[in-house]
């Protein structure tokens, strides 16, 4: 039987040991838990790559803690906006919403816009009408309250700052959530989700939903899903250059994704990191800050579940 395998992750950035309590680590370290085990389960019942993904992703979207979903970070306008992807290796096919409002788990969007709609990519409005005809319940804005991220924003409204949600706040709750998986057959997928910056100003998107860009999945090579400076993630391309690096210059996984976010990305000025597997379900997940909120699990007995550098 092939190795099947799932990582995720919950953001990546300054994430300072002695800030944190031990009884908000353990908080994250169970969500992050509950996701890699929703995301696993459904792999070791003969689940899909694009299923366990999903069910991952949905599982961190769920928790206040992460910026994605439930946890979203207020925009200028005291509101908020959300982005996801995801993507099939087997296929190619591909899905992906943004600037979207009250849909509690914005992946599920995605997964629909792939399967349901001849398109890749809708936004805004065009985004919340195809949800509508979908019969998506819109969260009322409660829903997403979260006082923590409002004390944030209350920090910088009425500026022309925004906050990357893992960069300044030392305390802070951080960001965009993804997962990556092979499954029993081995076919492999990516999913990515997020809130986006802090008080962000005319619809600004970031890598998150652009394949390519924050998610990517070919089978040939890679899936990967991205967390960090989306601007440089965006220039970088970097989901899509860990898996051209595998395809051009035979890299394994490992060294592909290593040369893009300790090298090529530092190199352009950006940081963060990214969780990555291949179709024999080998899992990297490199970041070049001081931590990176993620876990993995594989058929092979191994799993993780970690914060900072070990």
């Amino acid at each position: 039987m092939k190795t099947f395998s799932i990582a995720i992750h919950g953001g990546a950035g300054t994430l300072v040991k002695g800030m944190m309590t031990p009884e908000l680590e353990a908080k994250y370290k169970d969500a992050l838990k509950d996701a890699l085990d929703a995301g696993y389960y459904l792999l070791e019942n003969g689940g899909t790559a694009v299923d366990a993904v999903e069910v991952a992703v949905k599982s961190l979207e769920d928790s206040h803690l992460f910026n994605a979903g439930k946890g979203s970070v207020f925009t200028a306008e005291e509101t908020h906006e959300m982005d996801a992807s995801i993507m099939d290796g087997k296929t190619l096919n591909a899905g992906a919403v943004s600037l979207i409002t009250g849909i509690k788990n914005p992946v599920s969007l995605a997964r629909d816009v792939m399967e349901k709609s001849e398109h890749v990519f809708l936004a805004g409005e065009g985004a919340m009408r195809f949800a509508e005809g979908l019969n998506y319940h819109i969260e009322d804005a409660n829903y997403f309250y979260d006082d923590f991220r409002h004390k944030q924003w209350l920090e910088i409204k009425d500026t022309d700052s925004f906050q990357l949600d893992h960069s300044t706040k030392k305390d802070s709750k951080f960001g965009t959530v993804g997962a990556v998986a092979c499954d029993h057959d081995g076919n492999i997928a990516a999913a990515t989700s997020t809130g986006g910056m802090t008080n962000k100003k005319w619809g600004r998107v970031g890598d998150s939903p652009m394949i390519g860009a924050g998610n990517y999945a070919n089978n040939k090579t890679c899936a990967v899903s991205c967390t960090g400076s989306g601007e440089f993630f965006i220039r970088g391309v970097v989901a899509y250059d860990v898996s051209c690096l595998m395809e051009h210059k035979n890299m394994s996984l490992k060294d592909a994704s290593n040369e893009v976010i300790n090298k090529r990305i530092l190199e352009i000025g950006g940081d963060g990191g990214l969780i990555a597997v291949d179709s024999q379900g080998n899992i990297a997940m490199p970041f070049n800050t001081e931590g990176m909120y993620r876990a993995s699990k594989s058929s092979i007995g191994i799993e993780t579940v970690s914060i900072y550098k070990n």
